[in-house]
């Protein structure tokens, strides 16, 4: 059995093991393959392993062996679906490793809004606290969150975990999730709330919705002009649920107060992308999931579902 990982280098950049993946056939593993070289490099395996790299019709046509796609992440919209279930390929994804890690860098994201650490200590490296006539200095206005409420849209276990880091925080909670689904959910400071509610209401809005029609560009001039002026803008989900001209517009203008972003809409970001030249924008280059951590997790249910699969009883199937 010929097993071919296309882009291997984010979950494993040298500090895990994929011992375990020889173990079970042939194995080639890239750290990265170009799109032309898709192809070519999946050949006569019969399973691939992919991160990021697309995998569309045209390369499920052209091999005839390939039987299982496994995706080395939760999002799987790399994959052209309905091509392999055509083809009677499975296709499975790994949801639920980052939980932790992701809850906790929105929350980061939020605290760097808030304090501007790392300026404050790049400025303290320079020198200007040594010469400064006053005892201390602050560049940007300080933030304190408690007694704020935070709106986290879309309450899966990622929602759920960011609010309850900001809770620990002294912050009120209002949540939105697709199912508007509350009972057993609500708490007497976290509480279900309508959209319109949840922008009206509060200081701080996390997105942690997955990318559907339905959430595509929801966040926009009109879902801002709704928003409390000098909100905080949080996004380490998709980037598409951002029309980014209208955040970086907003953002200009004062009337979000600043935006902190793990994902944009074309990633890597390009040179010409709205939100580069967005005042008191914080952009990160879609870290959330990466501790080693949440890569050890991901990795051990890498190897789950791929064993699953070939013991006939396949899990984490995304087009059944």
């Amino acid at each position: 059995m010929k097993i071919v990982v296309l882009d291997g280098y984010t979950l494993n950049p040298g500090d895990l093991s994929w011992e375990w993946l020889h173990e079970l056939g042939k194995v080639v593993v890239y750290d990265r393959t170009p799109v032309k070289k898709v192809t070519k490099r999946i050949g006569d395996a019969e399973i691939i392993l992919c991160n990021k790299v697309p995998v569309r019709r045209d390369n499920i046509d052209a091999s005839p062996n390939l039987k299982y796609i496994g995706v080395l992440a939760t999002g799987y919209n790399v994959i052209d679906i309905e091509a392999a279930k055509e083809k009677g390929i499975i296709v499975t994804n790994i949801p639920t490793y980052g939980t932790d890690s992701v809850g906790q860098f929105a929350i980061a994201l939020l605290l760097e809004i808030c304090h501007h650490i790392g300026h404050h200590s790049a400025e303290v490296q320079k020198g200007r606290w040594e010469t400064n006539p006053d005892w201390c200095f602050w560049d940007y206005p300080l933030i304190e969150l408690a007694g704020k409420t935070m709106g986290i849209i879309g309450y899966g276990r990622i929602g759920q975990t960011t609010a309850r880091i900001a809770q620990a925080l002294g912050m009120k909670v209002l949540f939105n999730n697709s199912s508007g689904k509350k009972d057993d959910l609500e708490t007497d400071i976290i509480k279900y709330a309508s959209l319109e509610e949840l922008y009206k209401c509060s200081d701080v809005i996390s997105l942690h919705c997955p990318l559907f029609p339905s959430t595509e560009g929801m966040i926009n001039k009109n879902s801002i002009a709704k928003m409390k002026d000098g909100v905080i803008i949080i996004n380490n989900s998709r980037g598409q649920l951002i029309v980014e001209e209208d955040l970086k517009d907003a953002l200009n203008s004062g009337k979000v107060y600043a935006a902190g972003i793990d994902v944009v809409s074309s990633e890597p970001i390009k040179a010409d992308n709205p939100l580069l030249s967005a005042k008191n924008c914080i952009i990160t280059p879609h870290i959330s999931w990466a501790p080693k951590e949440s890569r050890v997790r991901l990795m051990n249910l890498v190897e789950e579902t791929l064993k699953a699969y070939l013991d006939g009883e396949p899990i984490n199937v995304v087009n059944k």
